[in-house]
């Protein structure tokens, strides 16, 4: 980037802000964007001089937007920009405060980088320092989004730390500075396994920050290319800055006592597989199921479900869970399914239909 083009991206910056925040960059703000463009410009410019890639440990996040493919089909395009932007906006803003480099967005997810091309000896704990900002962020975004009648949207947010090569990848018709390596294949995986609002690093990042953040127990998951399982954590909170994932509020929810006919089908590397089972529903609330299946589950498997309201006249299609854990009791193994992905019109008549359970128990 010309130092003569550092004005024209403040410039948009300050637009973008305004726009969605009615608030201006102040000028000690848009000084100090200036600043960091040019540090950052030097020092990409060093590092291509010297070589075309460098090996260098960093931290990758990924973030996406659970279940917004389905959200963004029934809605138009225009509405779907006005859902998106101010979430990448807002996210952008977090990403710039704590120093991390968009690499790319790729339609409703990003791929931030901690340590390349600036590296830092606190990049992991600023990482995580974002991650529980954007989900923070998130929201309070939701008021904002839930007061104009929009739908929620939930960020799933992956984060690993690892070796990557790291430099120019292209031509002269297009280039871009970008890490690759199988540690940013791993940080997609883990990704991958995110649940709306949630958290995950891998074993390899909690090693350099244990002592900063709190996680929960870890999940053992398998790993497309990994011969043995890995361990994943679930981030709980940061003590140190007060901050904490607002996750589990989210999930809170009334749960009803059901017993219910669904039909799910398995998804591996995001396909459907075609053969359809048949299982019970025990409980459901706005964001689950508890369900008996008809064949063993393994944690962490995707499902497409499809379950009948009958006291809506209405057939919920439109939904995808994965399933989170497994509780055996006298009359077999349970397994809890938190939804993924679900439509506003699904979303609207699950939530009727336990207000409605509620209302009759009482």
């Amino acid at each position: 980037m010309k130092a003569s083009s550092y004005p024209i991206a403040v410039s948009r910056i300050r637009k973008l802000v305004l726009r969605d925040t009615g608030q201006y960059l102040t000028d000690a703000c848009q000084a100090e964007i200036e600043a960091v463009l040019a540090s950052m410009d030097n020092r990409v410019s060093n590092a291509i001089e010297e070589s075309d890639f460098q090996t260098r440990e960093v931290t990758i996040l990924l973030a996406d937007l659970r279940g917004f493919t389905a959200i963004a089909a029934e809605r138009p395009a225009a509405e779907v920009v006005e859902l998106l932007n101010p979430v990448l906006v807002k996210m952008s803003e977090i990403v710039f405060k704590h120093g991390g480099t968009i690499d790319k967005f790729m339609g409703d997810s990003m791929m931030v980088l901690f340590g390349a091309p600036v590296s830092r000896s606190d990049d992991v704990a600023r990482s995580l320092s974002c991650a529980v900002e954007m989900q923070c962020a998130m929201r309070e975004l939701n008021s904002v989004q839930r007061d104009k009648g929009l739908p929620e949207l939930f960020l799933g947010i992956g984060i690993n730390t690892g070796s990557v090569l790291a430099g120019t990848l292209g031509s002269d018709v297009y280039s871009e500075y970008t890490v690759i390596g199988d540690d940013v294949n791993l940080a997609s995986r883990i990704q991958a396994f995110t649940l709306r609002g949630q958290v995950l690093v891998s074993e390899s990042t909690l090693d350099r920050c244990r002592d900063f953040v709190v996680v929960s127990d870890p999940m053992t998951v398998h790993v497309k290319g990994k011969p043995a399982p890995l361990n994943v954590y679930e981030v709980l909170g940061i003590p140190t800055r007060g901050l904490r994932v607002p996750r589990q509020e989210v999930r809170r929810s009334h749960r009803v006592s059901v017993r219910m006919p669904v039909r799910y089908q398995v998804i591996r590397d995001n396909v459907v597989l075609p053969y359809t089972y048949h299982g019970v529903i025990h409980d459901i609330g706005y964001h689950g199921l508890l369900i008996e299946p008809e064949e063993e589950l393994e944690p962490m498997t995707d499902l497409k479900l499809e379950i009948d309201l009958p006291q809506l006249d209405y057939v919920a299609r439109d939904l995808y869970g994965k399933a989170v854990n497994t509780k055996d009791t006298t009359n077999g193994t349970y397994v809890g399914i938190e939804f993924t992905s679900i439509s506003p019109a699904t979303n609207s008549k699950i939530q009727l239909m336990v207000q409605l359970q509620i209302f009759s128990a009482a």
